[in-house]
């Protein structure tokens, strides 16, 4: 198997909790339509590339998450800015919008995503980087690809798990990826993602998993109520604190011990 084709255990039937009712139709007809209409806006304005300013590109990501019934608590330090590696735990389509509200960067994504509806078009206007992964022999292109990008003083953005988990299984961080960062000496800024309900426990509602569809995971998005999105952003791990790609990457992981998830050094929140 492919390094870029690691698997998860987690499917829709075993791990993700059933959302919404049949009162839920007409709330869920009306987030549907404001994701379309904000979908569209962000197409018009893809053509204008890196003339966007990126605190709208930041505002529109946020707005797609909340069109959805999802509320936003973004918490910890600000991402920096020049080539920057963003790194992330992995758990629903709506991690992609959540990393771009923190800062906007080229997305690390598989070739699939292409030829997704809308969103696939979006993402290649966007800057995607599209990756073959059951091709091991294209794995240093890759790297190599990712390292340009960096050294040009841009953000990219990949979730090294390298497949969606559910949230309360998760994966190891596969190293490759962060040997781009090594290479074009940037710092890498770790994420952690986490779903809640309103009372504060956590949900798998949002996890796309396994075989399940997109079509169903967003409906159990945009059915749901009293769903937060948390995105905790940790200080920015600097170039040259680590000397191989196997540390750098269990530094990157927020919640592993010795990972980026101590004392913060700056602090904010914003809610959505």
């Amino acid at each position: 198997m492919s390094v870029w084709l690691p698997s998860a255990p987690c499917t829709p039937r075993a791990c993700v909790e059933a959302t919404g009712s049949a009162t839920a139709l007409p709330r869920a007809v009306l987030r549907l339509s404001a994701v379309a209409a904000l979908l569209l806006a962000g197409a018009a304005l893809t053509p204008l590339g890196g003339r966007v300013p990126a605190a709208w590109t930041r505002r529109w990501c946020r707005a797609i998450v909340r069109a959805c019934g999802v509320r936003v608590r973004i918490t910890g330090a600000a991402a920096p800015t020049g080539g920057l590696l963003l790194v992330a735990n992995h758990i629903s389509w709506l991690d992609i919008p959540l990393l771009a509200a923190v800062r906007p960067a080229r997305m690390l994504a598989k070739q699939e995503i292409r030829r997704w509806p809308v969103a696939g078009s979006l993402a290649a206007r966007g800057g995607a980087l599209f990756i073959e992964r059951d091709r091991l022999r294209a794995l240093p292109g890759t790297v190599a690809l990712i390292a340009d990008a960096l050294r040009e003083g841009t953000a990219v953005a990949a979730f090294p798990e390298g497949s969606t988990w559910c949230g309360r299984a998760e994966g190891r961080f596969h190293r490759a990826v962060f040997q781009a960062a090594l290479d074009a000496d940037v710092a890498v800024q770790p994420v952690r993602i986490r779903y809640r309900l309103a009372g504060g426990a956590a949900t798998t509602a949002p996890a796309f998993v396994g075989d399940d569809s997109l079509l169903a995971s967003l409906w159990r998005v945009v059915s749901a109520r009293g769903l937060t999105a948390e995105v905790h952003v940790p200080a920015a791990i600097e170039p040259g604190t680590h000397p191989d790609r196997r540390t750098l990457a269990r530094a990157a992981r927020p919640d592993r011990p010795g990972g980026a998830g101590g004392p913060l050094r700056a602090h904010t929140a914003l809610v959505a």
